[in-house]
C-alpha cells in the first residue's frame, strides 16, 4: 500500500519503498488541503505550522516531520491539543558551525565591505584604503547556549587560540572540560567579557529578544555579534542602534525576524555581514537531513515513534 506524506511546500523526493509498502510525498499548498486518512504532515522550518494549520489537519494526522533542527516555526501546543508528535533532523551541526565562524571571520575582517571597495575600483584611488577590521585570533568568544552547535564552534575558535566563555541555563561540566570553556551564569556578564559573541540558543518566548538594547549595552565596546541561530532572539532595531552608536563595530546574522524578509535598516548597513539562512545549505547536510526526514517517517510508521522527536508540553 502507498502511505502518503503531505508536505508543505514541494520537494524533490521520490517514491521511497518501505518494506512491501511505498511512502509517496504530495505537497499541498495548505493544511486544509491535507487528505482524510493522511498520517504525517512534512513541513520546513521556513514553513509555519501554526495553531491555525495545525487545526485544520484532519484527525488522521499524527505526526509532524519539520525538516530542520529548529521547530520553532511549529505550535508545539497546539500540537500536543491535537495529540500530535513533532520530529526534527538534527543532523546540522557542523555545517551550521562551519557557517557561524565564517560569519565571525567574515564580520571581524570586514570581508564583505572589502570585496565591495575592491570591485568598486576603491583599491586604485590613493586617497582610500581597505576597511580595518577586528581580530580574531586570540580574543574572547562568548557562547549564548552551549549545545551541540555551539560547542562546535568553540572547538573550531580553539583553533585560533580564542578563549572560551558560555552562558546557559545550567553549567556543563564535561563538555566545558573536554572543550576548555568557562562557564559564566550570568548572560550580562558573559557578554561584558567577550570580544565577539555568537548565538546558539533556541527561539521561545523566554528567549525571543533576548539580546535585546540592554544586553547589547553590556557588551564590550568595539566588539561583534553573530547570529547563525534564529533572527527573533536578537532585537534588530536595538542592533542596528548599537551599531549605528559606535558600540559595536559589527555583526553577522545568518537568520532574520520575519525572515526571508529582512529589514531594511540592516540591509543598508556596511558593518553588518548579511546571509540568507544558509548554515544547513551544503550539499550533503540537506541530504543528510532528507534522510533523518525519512527515517523518522519510516519509523513512526512501522514503530509508532520517530526517531528524533521533540519535546512536547506537559499536558
Amino acid at each position: 500500500m502507498d502511505h502518503v506524506v503531505a508536505l508543505s511546500r514541494p520537494l524533490p523526493l521520490p517514491e521511497i519503498p518501505l518494506g512491501e509498502d511505498t511512502l509517496r510525498f504530495q505537497p499541498v499548498a495548505a493544511a486544509s488541503e491535507v487528505s482524510a486518512g493522511t498520517r504525517i504532515y512534512g513541513s520546513t522550518a521556513l514553513d509555519p505550522v501554526d495553531r491555525a494549520a495545525i487545526e485544520a489537519l484532519p484527525d488522521s494526522v499524527k505526526l509532524i516531520a519539520n525538516i530542520g533542527v529548529g521547530f520553532d516555526n511549529v505550535d508545539l501546543e497546539a500540537a500536543a491539543d491535537r495529540g500530535i508528535t513533532v520530529s526534527n533532523t538534527p543532523t546540522v551541526t557542523e555545517d551550521t558551525a562551519d557557517l557561524a565562524f565564517a560569519l565571525i571571520l567574515a564580520a571581524c575582517r570586514r570581508v564583505g565591505e572589502g570585496e565591495r571597495f575592491l570591485r568598486e575600483g576603491q583599491w586604485k584611488d590613493a586617497q582610500s584604503a581597505p576597511p580595518l577590521g577586528v581580530r580574531v585570533h586570540g580574543q574572547t568568544l562568548g557562547l549564548v547556549g552551549f549545545g551541540a552547535i555551539s560547542r562546535a564552534v568553540a572547538r573550531r575558535a580553539k583553533g585560533f587560540g580564542m578563549e572560551i566563555i558560555y552562558t546557559d541555563l545550567a553549567q556543563m561540566t564535561d563538555a566545558e572540560q573536554e572543550i576548555g570553556a568557562r562557564y559564566v551564569e550570568n548572560l550580562h556578564d558573559m557578554l561584558a567579557q567577550a570580544d565577539i559573541v555568537s548565538i546558539h540558543t533556541v527561539l521561545t518566548p523566554a528567549t525571543r529578544n533576548l539580546i535585546d538594547a540592554d544586553a547589547l549595552a553590556a557588551m564590550k565596546k568595539g566588539s561583534v555579534l553573530i547570529n547563525a541561530a534564529r533572527g527573533g532572539i536578537v532585537d534588530e532595531i536595538a542592533l542596528c542602534n548599537a551599531l549605528e552608536s559606535g558600540h559595536l563595530a559589527g555583526a553577522g546574522l545568518d537568520v532574520f525576524d520575519g525572515e526571508p524578509s529582512v529589514r531594511p535598516e540592516l540591509l543598508a548597513r556596511n558593518d553588518v555581514v548579511l546571509t540568507p539562512h544558509i548554515g544547513s545549505a551544503t550539499g550533503a547536510c540537506r541530504t543528510d537531513m532528507v534522510q533523518c526526514f525519512v527515517g523518522n517517517v519510516a519509523a513512526f510508521l512501522t514503530k509508532g515513534q520517530p526517531l528524533n522527536p521533540v519535546p512536547m508540553p506537559q499536558r
